[in-house]
């Protein structure tokens, strides 16, 4: 079993003056989600979520040896500008892993991230984003100290990622990937996430997933908050052990292809989600009416066509429409007559389940 104590690295004898790597980091959609966190973005319950392959962060890490230690020092641009409201989340990241990469003061950086998709829309940008900042430090750690193995490396790059932003954990490698301990996954962590270790069945091969922009706005309640917000929460526990139970039979699900039962968990984990959102206190509200609307539809179009299509929610108004590959073309033609309408500005972005991070 891996602990923290063995992230934490002896001092490094190579010595770099400059540099730079760009990777790319997917985002991710939760199908068994994780509401509620202890210390150290640790999960209050296990999560499974299917790696998507266009909403992605393209971060370009590059640094420069300096003269002096004392201090984190970095430049943050975001789509080429500087953005000086993402720099307290990066300084705060920094001090969280400086135990684990202790050679970050010893350069100074420029950030230069990009996303594929709008940002704060509901779609994880801090997964993706996080977990491209990771997998560039990381890419330092292995020039300073090149004997650490591949295994090791994706490990501490979804331990570090979860550190800046608990689901970018699950957003560094593998196309279904499990964060949180379960009895049923035996190498399982709350320290980062693990791909799912059985094979899955082809009717889950390039499952689709069109993300109906419903709302393009910050969130009027973060994450953070909601997290939170768990605590002493009157349903907490009775969630926890739903979401083991849901985790439980999702996998058998993967490897059965049964795509009724997939279903029934996917969107009675979206709708959990929001209740948990509903009854906590304070208590709050991040679907729209037209997530409503869209949610309907979908329903009425499944019950008329017997076709395995679903929903399911982040923590935002966005929906996921999530569908087998062979029923694309039908269901986009469904979605431009009868959802689009509900989409901010018409808007939505065709998805697919794809591999993880990707060195540029």
């Amino acid at each position: 079993m891996i602990l923290e104590k063995d992230f934490l690295i002896e001092n490094h004898s190579i010595t770099i003056d400059n540099g730079s790597f760009e990777w790319s980091s997917p985002s991710n959609i939760a199908l068994v989600k994780y509401w509620g966190k202890k210390e150290n973005q640790i999960p209050a319950n296990p999560s499974i979520s299917f790696t998507l392959n266009n909403c992605k962060t393209i971060t370009k890490l590059s640094f420069i040896k300096k003269e002096n230690n004392n201090d984190f020092s970095f430049d943050l641009l975001f789509e080429g500008k500087p953005k000086e409201d993402f720099k307290p989340k990066i300084k705060k990241f920094f001090e969280r892993i400086e135990v684990y990469c202790p050679f970050l003061k010893e350069f100074h950086f420029t950030i230069d991230t990009q996303n594929t998709f709008p940002h704060s829309s509901g779609i994880a940008s801090s997964a993706s984003g996080m977990a491209a900042l990771a997998m560039n430090i990381m890419s330092l750690e292995k020039a300073l100290n090149p004997s650490i193995s591949e295994e090791y490396f994706y490990e501490k790059a979804s331990f570090l990622a979860r550190l800046g932003s608990g689901s970018a954990c699950r957003s560094v490698k593998g196309s279904v990937v499990v964060w949180g301990t379960h009895a049923e996954i035996p190498e399982s962590s709350n320290l980062f996430g693990v791909e799912f270790p059985s094979t899955i069945h082809q009717n889950f091969n390039n499952y689709q997933d069109t993300i109906l922009l419903v709302d393009k706005g910050e969130k009027q309640v973060s994450s953070t908050v909601g997290h939170d917000l768990m605590h002493n929460h009157p349903y907490a526990n009775r969630r926890f052990e739903q979401a083991h139970e849901n985790l439980s039979k999702i996998k058998v699900v993967l490897e059965n292809g049964n795509l009724d039962e997939f279903i029934k968990i996917v969107e009675s984990e979206a709708l959990t989600l929001h209740a948990m959102m509903m009854t906590s206190m304070p208590y709050f509200i991040l679907m729209k009416p037209n997530t409503l609307e869209i949610i309907n539809k979908i329903w009425k179009f499944r019950s008329e066509n017997n076709i395995p299509v679903c929903f399911t929610l982040d923590a935002g108004a966005n929906v996921h429409v999530l569908y087998p590959e062979n029923k694309k073309e039908i269901i986009l033609q469904f979605i431009k007559d009868e959802l689009v309408g509900y989409c901010q500005n018409g808007q939505y972005i065709c998805d697919e389940i794809g591999n993880g991070s990707q060195l540029n």
